[in-house]
């Protein structure tokens, strides 16, 4: 395997529910089935998912017509837009320059970020997906064990 994406299912706090490590060249919509396949017997309370842009389409599709949860694709209100008309004696939109928040994509970003924390999963050091995949939990584990801890003392 060249490579390996790692599709992870959080909960508003940005604690990891279910992960899968996938190879690079599974897209991400088909790698969010596979992420979601069974999904509603573990976790029967959740209704509705926010997802990156590259899973519109046929995976929102299929979360409705599988799931019967409503999903809402996180995008910048620019993205698509190729060209605009503009009237006569109005201004064409200003784009925003730099990196800008999405309202809840940053809860999966952080997510990844503090799993990159861990020496483990900086790098891609694994020979089976499966083991990135327990790194992952293990290391999520760990976060709140320590958060735990914290909170106690």
């Amino acid at each position: 395997m060249n490579g390996r994406k790692r599709h992870i299912l959080v909960d508003t706090q940005g604690l990891v529910l279910k992960a899968k490590v996938l190879p690079a060249n599974i897209a991400d919509r088909d790698g969010g089935q596979v992420l979601l396949t069974g999904i509603q017997y573990q976790f029967p309370c959740i209704c509705h998912l926010w997802v990156d842009i590259g899973y519109r389409g046929r995976f929102v599709a299929w979360v409705k017509d599988t799931l019967y949860w409503t999903v809402e694709v996180s995008r910048h209100w620019w993205q698509g837009i190729h060209g605009v008309w503009v009237g006569p004696g109005q201004e064409a939109p200003t784009y925003p320059v730099g990196f800008q928040v999405l309202k809840w994509r940053w809860i999966v970003e952080r997510t990844l970020a503090w799993l990159n924390f861990n020496r483990r999963l900086s790098k891609d050091f694994e020979l089976l997906p499966e083991t990135s995949q327990t790194w992952i939990y293990i290391s999520m584990s760990r976060l709140m064990l320590r958060r735990l801890a914290i909170t106690n003392t």
